[in-house]
Protein backbone atom coordinates (compact mmCIF):
# COMPACT_ATOMS: atom_id res chain seq x y z
CA UNK A 1 0.00 0.00 0.00
CA UNK A 2 1.34 3.38 -1.01
CA UNK A 3 0.38 5.80 1.78
CA UNK A 4 0.52 8.84 -0.48
CA UNK A 5 -2.44 7.38 -2.37
CA UNK A 6 -4.56 7.82 0.77
CA UNK A 7 -2.85 10.37 3.04
CA UNK A 8 -1.91 13.95 2.23
CA UNK A 9 -0.22 16.71 4.18
CA UNK A 10 -0.85 20.17 2.81
CA UNK A 11 -0.16 23.36 4.80
CA UNK A 12 -3.27 24.92 3.22
CA UNK A 13 -5.57 22.11 4.45
CA UNK A 14 -6.35 21.54 8.15
CA UNK A 15 -3.28 23.52 9.22
CA UNK A 16 -0.96 20.98 7.59
CA UNK A 17 -2.17 18.00 9.58
CA UNK A 18 -2.30 14.62 7.86
CA UNK A 19 -5.67 14.09 6.17
CA UNK A 20 -7.35 11.45 4.11
CA UNK A 21 -6.49 12.50 0.56
CA UNK A 22 -9.18 14.56 -1.14
CA UNK A 23 -11.01 15.25 2.14
CA UNK A 24 -10.66 17.37 5.25
CA UNK A 25 -10.93 14.29 7.46
CA UNK A 26 -7.78 14.25 9.56
CA UNK A 27 -5.95 11.00 10.24
CA UNK A 28 -6.17 11.86 13.93
CA UNK A 29 -9.99 11.86 13.70
CA UNK A 30 -9.95 8.34 12.26
CA UNK A 31 -7.52 7.18 14.93
CA UNK A 32 -9.50 8.85 17.73
CA UNK A 33 -12.64 7.08 16.56
CA UNK A 34 -10.87 3.73 16.51
CA UNK A 35 -9.36 4.37 19.95
CA UNK A 36 -12.84 5.17 21.28
CA UNK A 37 -14.03 1.76 20.12
CA UNK A 38 -15.73 2.67 16.85
CA UNK A 39 -15.90 -0.12 14.30
CA UNK A 40 -14.65 0.54 10.79
CA UNK A 41 -18.24 0.24 9.53
CA UNK A 42 -19.27 3.09 11.84
CA UNK A 43 -16.43 5.28 10.58
CA UNK A 44 -17.35 4.52 6.97
CA UNK A 45 -20.95 5.53 7.70
CA UNK A 46 -19.95 8.69 9.54
CA UNK A 47 -17.41 9.72 6.92
CA UNK A 48 -18.71 8.51 3.54
CA UNK A 49 -15.78 10.11 1.71
CA UNK A 50 -13.38 7.77 3.57
CA UNK A 51 -12.69 4.28 2.21
CA UNK A 52 -11.71 1.16 4.07
CA UNK A 53 -8.26 1.35 2.46
CA UNK A 54 -7.94 4.94 3.70
CA UNK A 55 -8.66 3.77 7.26
CA UNK A 56 -6.00 1.08 6.90
CA UNK A 57 -3.58 3.70 5.55
CA UNK A 58 -4.30 5.95 8.53
CA UNK A 59 -3.38 3.11 10.90
CA UNK A 60 -0.18 2.36 9.00
CA UNK A 61 0.68 6.08 8.86
CA UNK A 62 0.30 6.34 12.65
CA UNK A 63 2.46 3.27 13.20
CA UNK A 64 5.21 4.82 11.09
CA UNK A 65 5.22 8.10 13.03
Amino acid sequence: MKLTDYISVNPAVCHGKACIKGTRVMVSVILDNLAAGAKTEQILQGYPSVSLDAIKAAIIYANNK
